[in-house]
């Protein structure tokens, strides 16, 4: 079967299944494994005309999205030495939980790795590490501002916290249930309050970076690192508030978390463009000829997922699902899929436009989020 058969399947009426999108997506891994021979380095992006992976190091906060991929892979195919793979460069991250942080990456680090690990094998080791993460990533909790210190090495902020941090709550959460203190779920709820208040705007729309003040934990300031201005809409935060609030509610049950979520979900879904995939920025006043971000597409279309099967009304969780299927349709499209010899899954997601980087090339999370919103299609038994 051709990569463009693939796509195709994917994307016609008469094959609406999962499947051949997520074989083309295991296929795409296995080329990746077997050209990545440093299994202390980690694929990160894609510059143009190249066709395989820059690597970074272990250290990077991308990390944990590779051994995630092969996890995914694994769970989709059930190949062997995708498993192989997948243990090999997940271990390399087992040093991140036993030093002190530095940053509050540690989710992204360890739950996309050995979390999916753990959660396909039932490795004792990796639940070990797990928990010894959560704990390392708590040291980073201000109880008076009441969140999780971002960038602690960026001293010209007393406190900052950045909306990407709500994803890092869900390795707290699971640490509390899995052998863990309580504490750390008392950290990832009152992160995620705090967060609430301070970042999320009044019309639902999220500040990237929230600054506070330390003597007594006021909110000073939201501003952006990433975004086109302090005040406009970076789609990437938009989307990991969508997933960041939804994972917590399905933590915590509390209903102000899950009616947040549907707000922030339904002014994403607002602004996106006609062609159903974001600019980078909401706001950049280049659009249309500003580049898109894939890999927001595809935090948002999981967050979606999951988000759905959280509502009691068949009417809402019916709205969310058909965002969510809208948006990997799209993206399973011959605009986004990679179909030659590039080694990523997806084209076309933007990292860090203010700063010049990786502005419309192949970025590794976003192929995390897109084989996790597909199996997550996939485990409901929806079809596009």
């Amino acid at each position: 079967m051709t990569i463009c058969l693939i796509a195709s399947c994917g994307m016609q009426n008469e094959e609406r299944s999962v499947d051949p999108i997520l074989d083309h997506c295991v296929s795409k891994v296995a080329a990746s494994a077997n050209s990545l021979t440093e299994t202390d380095r980690m694929p990160r992006n894609i510059t143009p005309v190249k066709k395989e992976w820059n690597t970074v190091s272990v250290r990077d906060w991308t990390s944990g999205f590779w051994p995630g991929i092969l996890w995914y892979a694994y769970e989709h195919s059930g190949d062997e030495s995708i498993k192989a793979q997948a243990e090999k460069f997940t271990e390399q991250l087992e040093f991140i939980a036993h030093s002190p942080a530095d940053d509050h990456d540690i989710g992204f680090q360890i739950y996309c790795s050995y979390g999916n690990g753990y959660r396909l094998t039932g490795n004792e080791g990796y639940r070990q590490v797990m928990l010894k993460a959560a704990d390392t990533l708590a040291t980073l909790f201000n109880p008076t501002v009441g969140t999780i210190h971002s960038w602690p090495s960026k001293k010209q902020w007393p406190h900052n916290t950045i909306i990407d941090n709500m994803m890092n709550l869900e390795l707290l959460f699971w640490a509390s249930r899995n052998g863990g203190s309580k504490r750390l779920y008392d950290i990832a709820e009152c992160h995620a309050e705090t967060t609430m208040q301070t970042l999320v705007r009044p019309d639902f729309g999220t500040y990237h970076v929230g600054v506070y003040d330390t003597l007594d934990g006021h909110f000073i300031q939201g501003i952006t690192h990433q975004g086109y201005a302090d005040d406009s809409q970076w789609a990437r935060g938009q989307a990991w508030a969508i997933y960041g609030f939804t994972l917590s509610h399905r933590e915590t049950g509390r209903r102000d978390f899950l009616e947040t979520a549907k707000k922030l979900a339904d002014v994403f879904l607002k602004r996106l463009p006609v062609d159903g995939i974001p600019f980078w920025d909401f706001d950049d006043p280049a659009i249309p000829n500003a580049p898109k971000d894939a890999s927001a597409a595809c935090i948002a279309a999981s967050g979606l997922m999951e988000l759905s099967t959280q509502l009691e009304d068949a009417t809402e969780k019916e709205k969310y699902q058909k965002a969510a299927i809208n948006l990997i349709k799209k993206l399973a499209s011959d605009d986004y899929l990679s179909k030659d010899s590039n080694m990523a899954i997806l084209l076309h997601s933007t990292g860090n436009h203010p700063k010049g980087k990786e502005i419309d090339v192949p970025i590794i999370y976003a192929d995390y989020y897109f084989m996790e919103a597909l199996l997550r299609l996939k485990k409901l038994g929806l079809e596009i």
